[in-house]
């Protein structure tokens, strides 16, 4: 092991106190078991001294019991300097028999100790033993060192190592400066070689083939050309060193040159450079206000003092030009021509009447008024509805800049905000990116799913939006790295959502909400024919010669491939078909038109994926069909009520209720025992005959109050056994006193009442309003039958007819005794 070379001049220094004679060896002395000891990273040659430094247990042992008893050990090598317990295939076969000289203490446990090497080498036979350390039996090697040491050769060879081993000293940093002493003044060819071999820092491979080598002047050849790779790595070593040193000293040169460089020109009034003049040149032709002004004179001022090399540079160089490139009071001009502004929002739209009316108020202000601070709409409803699209629609008809910007899954608040520019890669946020990328200061800015914001540590996005959303605030808009106010005021902001609930309040507050409700069947056969297929056909490389659906076709596939509010799913069925219409076309080689119909819309999407409920008849006692709102539009539901016979009236609820409706159908119960004489109730009846109440398609969750008055009738209707009227539908919410209250999701609701069959409808009387907005085309056959409370419910929904077989409860009311039995209700 080589030592540090402090280490190395105080063991030179000791070495010259100890007696360092040769010793004799007899063959005796190498027969019987040796002690081996294990070197890492040295190999040791004969007749030298080599300190060593020992750290293993097991090889302090062996050195102290050396020394003790003056005894020959085996010097070996080991092939790999990890293993901490050496075993024979671990060592190389050839090494030297040596003794112990000093051992000099350590702190820590560790030692140095002097190693003298005498006689011939030998070879490692076997290890004997392993414990308290190595031990094994060896043979001499013979070696033919005898070469006539006044031979030219011998002479050439021995010169040339002497100078290779000297230069070697010289470049390197491993060797102290008396191993050059030692090399000048050792005697003999065989000491040279064996010094060399065992005191400079050579590979271990190297080292051992020098000791393997049995003749002295093939080792001499061989230490020659070790020496002279050693010395050309050496020397390349120094050259890279030398040239990296030199390319230091040329850029600091060339730092120096430019400071002065750059003095030289201040004094002679030349100091800007282009990037200062290019900068200079672009302020003065903004028409910013005056704070602004002062604040880039000031930064730009401050870029001159900084050296273009410094990492501050490109930073204050970036806030320049992001200055440079907001469109500060640079505004498009509004077209405000109403009739054509209702052109393009009916073009790009069908239906959505309620947000192209705001609109059309709004331009209309504006072109009378000449300015108006632009509103903040917040458009909501289901997925697919066009909430999005119709903000470019709206941007074309005011001829504004368009700039979409998703705030799903922004989670820092910096997104909004930007960092300050003292930050490592600080940017501005969204609204002044936006407002860089329209390049005029009133775009149209559609804020899509705020309804998506989240928040976390860094932040809370909404918080910050509160500013931008506020048409008294966001005149003077703060981001955090332009660091200066801003005027949004004339932005016309649109934000898109789909839940208003997760929009916390107080941004909630200060938007104008326009609900864009789900697309009725035939508003979405309508948008289907205008605007989906017409896209679908050039998408796939076809045209309206080719390709014709029919009215039916169009509703075949939304009643039966689709359930949603939107049109998304629609149009992806439509380019469905289209594709496989290309596909046949491409097949074939020849074009011909395709009238799609139902049954071709079958061929090509296969078997129905969805069903409509229908109007099942009013044969059974308790089941009457109700009226319910989806994310994807009305649906019918039927409640069921049965009874069968059981002490203490107990209520069961099934079907996935939520507990707003299981709220309600204990009202509808305790309303009904409340008021049994309204409907000529036996005595009795509740506590002899259990209610389970139940609404099918129990994998999907209900819940809600606009059930309640579904759940009196068919409670009303099991207890009297009284038929429901004929194709009868209704939605409404009860209270404790009967009063039924109005309920959302109107419109929904009775166009899929229309679907399934329904003709008249029972709504609460504060919902008329809700019927009057929605078109009389979509109201054709049905009527309307308005309540105000319960007892209006039941006059009109139940009539005087029994159910066949229905239960008689005279029988178990009077005779309390008689066991129930199993035998329950048709429902």
């Amino acid at each position: 092991m080589w030592l540090a070379q402090e280490e190395t001049e105080a063991t030179v220094s000791m070495m010259a106190e100890i007696d360092a004679t040769p010793f004799d060896i007899s063959p005796a002395d190498l027969s019987g078991e040796l002690p081996i000891m294990p070197l890492r990273n040295a190999v040791m040659f004969p007749s030298v001294i080599l300190p060593v430094s020992v750290g293993r247990p097991s090889t302090m042992k062996l050195v102290k019991a050396a020394q003790k008893k003056e005894s020959l050990i085996v010097i070996a090598t080991q092939r790999m300097t990890d293993v901490e317990e050496p075993e024979l295939k671990d060592l190389y076969r050839i090494g030297v028999i040596g003794k112990v000289l000093r051992i000099f203490e350590l702190p820590g446990g560790n030692a140095t100790v002097l190693l003298q090497s005498n006689g011939p080498k030998i070879h490692l036979d076997t290890i004997t033993a392993r414990f308290p350390y190595l031990r094994g039996t060896v043979t001499v090697v013979p070696e033919n060192m005898q070469e006539d040491e006044n031979d030219d050769e011998m002479k050439i060879l021995e010169k040339t190592c002497r100078e290779s081993s000297l230069k070697y000293i010289e470049l390197s940093d491993q060797l102290v400066a008396d191993t050059a002493f030692a090399i000048k003044n050792l005697k003999g060819v065989e000491m040279l070689a064996n010094f060399i071999g065992s005191n400079f820092p050579l590979p271990v491979e190297d080292k051992m083939k020098l000791l393997e080598i049995n003749v002295l002047k093939e080792r001499l050849y061989l230490l020659n050309s070790v020496l002279d790779r050693q010395n050309q790595l050496a020397m390349l070593k120094l050259n890279i060193q030398q040239r990296t040193q030199v390319d230091l000293d040329r850029q600091q040169r060339e730092y120096f040159l430019q400071q002065q460089l750059k003095n030289i020109q201040d004094e002679l009034g030349n100091g800007n450079d282009d990037d200062m003049a290019l900068l200079s040149a672009k302020s003065k032709k903004k028409h910013w206000p005056a704070y602004v002004d002062e604040a880039f004179a000031r930064e730009l001022k401050k870029l001159s003092r900084i050296n273009p090399q410094s990492p501050d540079y490109n930073v204050q160089l970036s806030y320049l030009q992001t200055l440079l490139a907001l469109p500060w009071e640079v505004y498009s001009k509004d077209d405000i021509n109403l009739n054509n502004a209702d052109r393009i929002l009916n073009r790009d739209h069908y239906g959505m009447e309620k947000v192209k009316e705001r609109i059309l108020e709004h331009l209309a202000v504006l072109k009378l008024k000449g300015n108006l601070k632009s509103p903040i709409l917040c458009l909501f409803g289901p997925p697919g509805v066009g909430k999005t699209s119709l903000g470019r629609s709206i941007a074309d008809s005011l001829k504004r800049k368009y700039v979409r910007m998703s705030l799903g899954g922004v989670h820092d608040e910096a997104e909004i905000r930007g960092h300050r520019k003292t930050y490592i890669g600080a940017m501005p946020g969204r609204i002044v990116k936006s407002l860089i990328k329209a390049e005029t200061s009133n775009p149209v800015i559609i804020l899509d799913e705020i309804d998506k914001l989240g928040s976390d540590r860094q932040g809370d996005p909404a918080s910050a939006m509160l500013e931008v959303l506020d048409p008294e605030q966001n005149n003077t808009f703060h981001d955090n790295y332009i660091d200066l106010d801003y005027d949004l005021s004339k932005v016309m902001f649109i934000a898109t959502a789909n839940n208003l609930a997760s929009i916390p309040t107080p941004l909630l507050d200060r938007m104008e909400l326009i609900e864009v409700s789900g697309y009725i069947t035939e508003e979405k056969i309508e948008i289907a024919r205008r605007h989906l297929i017409p896209k679908e056909l050039e998408a796939n490389g076809l045209t309206k010669k080719q390709v014709k659906f029919s009215k039916d076709a169009i509703e075949f596939i939304v009643e039966n491939y689709t359930r949603e509010s939107g049109v998304r799913e629609l149009e992806k069925k439509i380019g469905k078909i289209m594709r496989k219409i290309a596909l046949e076309f491409a097949r074939e080689g020849h074009e011909s038109l395709h009238n799609i119909k139902p049954a071709e819309v079958r061929k090509y999407l296969g078997v129905e994926e969805y069903s409509r409920d229908k109007y099942q008849g009013n044969g059974y006692a308790g089941v009457v069909t109700g009226l319910a709102w989806t994310a994807v539009g009305g649906e019918i539901l039927f409640v069921e009520t049965s009874l069968s016979k059981g002490k203490g009236g107990r209520l069961t609820l099934t079907g996935n209720l939520g507990d707003v409706m299981k709220e309600s159908a204990m009202l509808a119960l305790e309303y009904l025992k409340a008021h049994s004489s309204l409907l000529d109730l036996p005595e009795g009846i509740f506590d002899n005959w259990n209610i389970h109440i139940h609404v099918p398609e129990g994998a999907v969750p209900k819940d809600g109050p606009s059930a309640g008055i579904t759940l009196v009738t068919s409670l009303a209707s099991a207890l009297t056994q009284r038929k429901v009227r004929k194709n009868v539908a209704m939605t409404g919410e009860i209270t404790l006193r009967g009063k039924v209250l109005p309920v959302g999701g109107i419109k929904e609701k009775i166009l899929a009442a229309k679907r399934a069959g329904i003709t008249d409808i029972v709504l609460c009387a504060e919902n008329r309003k809700n019927i009057e907005e929605i078109q009389p085309i979509y109201l054709e056959g049905l009527t309307f039958h308005y309540v105000h409370d319960i007892k209006e419910v039941l006059d009109f929904a139940l009539t005087n007819e029994k159910v066949p077989e229905a239960i008689d409860f005279s029988i178990v009311t009077e005779n309390k005794q008689e066991a129930p039995s199993a035998a329950d209700a048709h429902s």
